[in-house]
């Protein structure tokens, strides 16, 4: 005895369109499992977890990692209580100090906060002394991919957005409508800045000959216009001006 079969034109709708996308999830799945199996010519780009990096744009910035800085040295049991000198980097370059202002600047706030906290800094090198240098390379992103917001940027946007069309619709005063905007603007402004395409990576090392007794990096944006602080030697040079000449011999 056969039993009976329901087809397509007789199976109930309400079934059909609960097989139908079962289907296709089943059908998704299968091609994701054979996506997975297969190789990449190349690593797929991923983005790192969010991160901050400070932006230094200010002597004040300066001093504050000198005063870093210090601290670290003074903790380090190998250098605390040797006698350091540091000197002024002398090079060949056309700028008489490489490094520029920020070089000459982090020297003397180095040494300041040193001697205040109990360091012993000379003004000439001697036996048994270390070294002090200081490096600074600067980085210029010239093709950088898009960077996302700071974390909530969004939420605070639309937040924002929807407290003011509240306040538009309830309150009698349309310019009372802008105070909670600017309240979120005034809180989260302060923190905000932008990332720019100009980096520099400033190194504090302390040696004794060709040993390195510490090093510390630091990595900070900076501003494209403040890129002579740091490395003179790479701000571009205006053009000679083309001179003629002039004699009144044949």
């Amino acid at each position: 005895m056969s039993l009976p079969t329901m087809s397509s034109s007789t199976m109930p709708s309400s079934m059909v369109q609960l097989l139908r996308p079962a289907c296709i999830g089943l059908a998704s799945l299968m091609l994701s499992g054979c996506f997975y199996a297969n190789t990449s010519q190349a690593p797929i780009a991923t983005t790192y977890p969010y991160s901050e990096q400070q932006r230094m744009q200010a002597a004040q910035h300066w001093e504050v990692l000198a005063q870093h800085e210090a601290a670290g040295i003074l903790r380090s049991e190998r250098v605390r209580f040797r006698d350091l000198h540091i000197p002024a980097q002398e090079h060949a370059s056309v700028s008489a100090y490489y490094g520029g202002e920020f070089e000459r600047g982090f020297r003397t706030l180095l040494t300041s906060e040193l001697v205040s906290r109990g360091g012993s800094v000379m003004t000439q090198p001697n036996t048994g002394g270390a070294i002090v240098q200081v490096d600074v390379e600067v980085v210029e992103h010239r093709d950088r991919g898009y960077i996302r917001p700071p974390f909530g940027a969004y939420t605070a946007l639309a937040g924002g957005v929807t407290v003011a069309s509240m306040a538009l619709g309830n309150w009698s005063e349309p310019a009372l409508a802008l105070i909670p905007a600017a309240m979120a603007a005034d809180t989260t402004s302060g923190s905000w800045t932008y990332e720019g395409k100009e980096e520099v990576i400033i190194t504090t090392q302390i040696v004794d000959n060709d040993r390195i007794l510490y090093s510390s990096s630091n990595i900070y944006y900076i501003n494209a216009g403040d890129r002579r602080h740091y490395a003179p030697h790479r701000v571009p040079q205006a053009p000679a001006t083309p001179t003629v000449s002039i004699t009144d011999t044949w």
